[in-house]
């Protein structure tokens, strides 16, 4: 009860914060079209497609997901609810659960757009589609409340930003496959989180037969959500000093 009383209270303030919602919904769709008509070329775009899929929820949902929680500590929010019987899970749990109900309103749209504006030819099953663009925006979520318990200004929270998400791009198997990398460099990419969110994409979309490998890359996502969850809620502090 605790849990959900925390999700209504930040779903009710992201409410009455038009540009945030914004901010979450709409940007990852519009830099799909942007990059659509940049690259100009269906074949080519629909090769990055899973990856562009995975990567601007992922990021979209870390950076605000991090500030929020920020604001909630310096604004002395948290102190005062950390006073009641509200837990650090509890509180991380209604986050989760309040931007993952964004999280399917950023996913619905970014999808609708890619598979009739842009025009993304799906060979595998829609529901695998949704489920790890859904997965995706859960971790940037998850990783975004972890962060945030190490940054004392806005600035910080946004300075984690580049240390999460670059070493999981370059090692993710976008730019090389993972299995052409130097032997450290794929040891360190299968610990990475987003390697398999990139995996499982590129297999959602491509891929009328889900086998083994899908499901194992689900498995790892989703722990991966739960495991930063438990730690961000190990971590977080009740206030910035």
């Amino acid at each position: 009860m605790i849990t959900l009383a925390t999700a209504r209270r930040i779903l009710a303030q992201l409410r009455n914060d038009h540009r945030t919602v914004a901010l979450m919904v709409l940007v990852p769709s519009l830099i799909m079209i942007l990059l659509y008509y940049v690259i100009d070329n269906e074949p080519v775009f629909a090769q990055w497609a899973p990856a562009l899929l995975s990567i601007f929820p992922f990021l979209v949902m870390f950076l605000v997901t991090s500030i929020a929680t920020l604001r909630e500590r310096t604004s002395g929010t948290l102190e005062r609810l950390m006073a009641s019987p509200l837990r650090q899970l509890d509180l991380l749990l209604g986050y989760g659960l309040a931007f993952g109900a964004a999280a399917v309103l950023q996913v619905a749209l970014a999808l609708t757009v890619s598979l009739t504006w842009l025009g993304l030819d799906l060979r595998g099953d829609l529901w695998a589609l949704v489920l790890v663009a859904l997965l995706n925006s859960l971790l940037g979520t998850a990783l975004g409340l972890f962060c945030s318990a190490f940054a004392r200004s806005e600035f910080q929270a946004v300075q984690f930003m580049p240390l999460v998400m670059v070493p999981q791009l370059l090692l993710g198997g976008i730019i090389v496959p993972r299995d052409q990398m130097a032997t450290v460099l794929e040891w360190i990419s299968n610990v990475l989180p987003m390697s398999y969110a990139l995996e499982a994409m590129k297999l959602a979309v491509v891929s009328g037969d889900l086998g083994s490998d899908f499901w194992r890359d689900i498995a790892v996502v989703a722990g991966s959500v739960l495991l930063a969850l438990v730690l961000g809620a190990a971590t977080l502090k009740r206030r910035t000093p």
